[in-house]
Formats: structure tokens, sequence, C-alpha cells
């Protein structure tokens, strides 16, 4: 099977990918309302836990000067992930990624956002290695989107290769944690986050 092209996302190059999807039909009566939801949800990132039950991994928003934040993301900012399992050592048992981008299409039927991340150094530290079990070639591309009748979270990664620019025992943790990612454990992980952010009972 091959990555789908997705306007926005990465073309897939080297390494492991997946294109994880979760939609949901409702009638045009409440369709813009529940995209208005979605949207708040999608760019509330500490709160997505939340929405994704205690299985899932939690997510962290911090600024580009690596402070805590609770607000609207933006290009330059990172998010700490706190994936189920042994962390980074590097980055003291979290896995770090920066927004690289964050684009916005709306035409007369559907309308759509896509915030893409990157595997990244702590942030505001000077020395040190990508905390992440990805490479930095690797993208994580979040999207949301509104289409006729439909509403989809998709999540695509790209070029995932492990990340061996680290120290000894961060290097067999993050090989060991992509081989996981290649057979389908990382999607499981990104299924939570696609079906909880569309999970409005």
């Amino acid at each position: 099977m091959k990555p789908k092209q997705i306007p926005g996302v990465p073309i897939h190059k080297k390494g492991g990918f997946h294109d994880t999807e979760s939609t949901k039909q409702y009638n045009a009566l409440v369709i813009n309302t529940k995209f208005n939801i979605l949207k708040e949800r999608f760019f509330t990132i500490n709160k997505w836990k939340d929405y994704c039950g205690s299985a899932s991994a939690d997510f962290k928003h911090f600024d580009s000067s690596g402070q805590w934040v609770e607000r609207i993301p933006k290009k330059g900012d990172f998010i700490r992930i706190g994936i189920p399992g042994p962390g980074t050592k590097e980055a003291e048992g979290y896995d770090w990624v920066e927004i690289v981008n964050i684009s916005h299409r709306d035409t007369d039927n559907s309308e759509s956002f896509l915030m893409m991340c990157r595997p990244s150094k702590v942030p505001n530290r000077l020395k040190g290695y990508i905390a992440h079990f990805y490479s930095s070639a690797a993208t994580s591309n979040i999207m949301i989107v509104r289409e006729g009748d439909s509403l989809k979270v998709g999540i695509y990664g790209r070029n995932e290769r492990p990340n061996f620019n680290t120290g000894f025992i961060d290097k067999i943790r993050n090989f060991f944690i992509s081989l996981g990612g290649m057979f389908g454990f990382g999607k499981m992980q990104w299924k939570l986050l696609a079906d909880g952010l569309l999970n409005f009972e």
C-alpha cells in the first residue's frame, strides 16, 4: 500500500509511513457547529489526552522559548509528548516535536487545517540531540477537514526512520520504538487521537 498524496503533506521518500484517519457524517444543519467544536479541540493541544483516554500519549504545548502555554499554536511552537513506555534519556522521559507549519484551506465545499510537526531538540537548549525516536527527516501531519456532510481527522506520518544521532541508551530505545511504529503500534496511538478528537458524545 502506498502513502496517500495529501496537499501540504511532504512526499514520502524513505522509512516507514502511516495514514491514520477517522471520519463522521453529519447533516447540513449541524456540520458547521460540529466543525467549530473540532477546530477548538484541534487547537487545544494540552487537552488532547482528555479526548483520547488514559491509554493515549500525553501532549503538552510549549512556546519557542520552552515555556508551557495554553493558547492557539503557531509555527515555531513545540509539543512535548509522553508516550506509554520508556522515554528518552535526552529529554528526561519525553519526546519533542516542533510545529514547523500550520496551513488553512477554504473552498466552497470544504475547509481544512493542517499542522506539520517534526522531531526536535528540547526547546531553548543550545546543545543536545534530537529528543525523539524518529530522525529529523520524519514528519507527523495532523489535519482536520470539513467536506460536504463529513468531518475527518487525518494523521499522516512520513519518512519515519529511527533517530540514531543520540546517546547509546537512546539509540537502543529509539530503535525498538521505531520498529514498533513500523509494525503499527504508533498508528494505534494516532488512531486514539483521531477518534478522540471526533468523539463529541
